[in-house]
């Protein structure tokens, strides 16, 4: 898919939207932030699904291979996809470094360029969850694994600290588009489940929690708002009003200051599902 932004149709709307994500991903330093606070998820996910060698693997809106890279150099055939190309670029680089051979295909979640059934194994980590439309993204994800493959999903829960933090920023962020869902809902089973209805069975899921340690919670949100591009673009929707740009500093730190302990560790909650592609 070209990211177009130009245009009247539906359509043209539609790839403005993908075009914006795309921008957003781009602020700050993702791939740090995957790189320091959460690199252990894609290899829990890697272990999880049992990847190894001989697997044709699509990681769905990889960023910069949190969990391409370990399936890559677990012997896995790996290609990572994503929308936005700055996280690609930062993975490829990545991989280059760790030894790991790999293919990196800019691509949309919501309608994924390969054919039926291409992928022995479809996986994302914290990804695909923030694809607005969610059961156009579990569709793709269906669509391109083959019968009797392996998906495997790990996602921020709406209880857990980012589902919080995302909560937090929702009254000062731009209003979603029509028909977009939260992205913490993909950390509930129910909603997997409704999403992937009978197109997978042998579902197993597990709530787990990743450790995480700031200097204090005014370092935390001082990095978030660095580092991160959905915390950056909110920021910037208000940078004008200074009495919100307040409100929601001080917002962050009570969050973050509720959720450390004395030596400021967080234990931030996820869902990993892992499941099998019906017949």
């Amino acid at each position: 898919m070209t990211l177009d932004p130009q245009g009247g149709t539906a359509e043209a709307a539609d790839l403005a939207l993908k075009h914006q994500h795309a921008a957003m991903w781009s602020l700050g330093d993702y791939p740090t932030v995957a790189r320091e606070l959460i690199p252990q998820l894609g290899h829990v996910l890697v272990e999880a699904l049992g990847i190894g060698p001989g697997q044709h693997v699509l990681d769905v809106a990889a960023g910069s291979g949190n969990a391409s890279i370990p399936a890559a150099l677990a012997g896995a055939d790996v290609v990572a996809s994503d929308l936005t190309q700055h996280l690609l670029d930062a993975g490829r680089a990545s991989a280059l470094q760790a030894g790991a051979h790999l293919e990196w295909r800019q691509s949309d979640a919501e309608a994924l360029p390969w054919p039926d059934a291409t992928f022995d194994t479809v996986m994302s980590v914290v990804g695909v969850m923030f694809a607005p439309h969610h059961q156009a993204s579990a569709d793709e994800l269906a669509r391109v694994c083959r019968p009797g493959g392996r998906l495997g999903l790990v996602s921020w829960t709406p209880e857990g600290f980012i589902g919080q933090m995302l909560a937090v920023m929702k009254p000062y962020a731009a209003a979603p588009p029509p028909g977009a869902q939260p992205p913490p809902l993909w950390g509930l089973e129910s909603h997997v489940r409704e999403l992937l209805d009978q197109r997978f069975e042998s579902f197993v899921t597990t709530r787990r929690n990743v450790v995480v340690t700031f200097d204090s919670p005014d370092g935390f949100r001082g990095y978030f708002k660095r580092n991160y591009g959905p915390t950056i673009a909110t920021y910037r929707r208000i940078c004008d009003e200074p009495t919100k740009v307040a409100a929601l500093d001080a917002d962050l730190s009570d969050l973050a200051r509720s959720a450390m302990d004395g030596d400021g560790r967080m234990e931030w909650e996820y869902l990993l599902v892992t499941a099998t592609r019906s017949a």
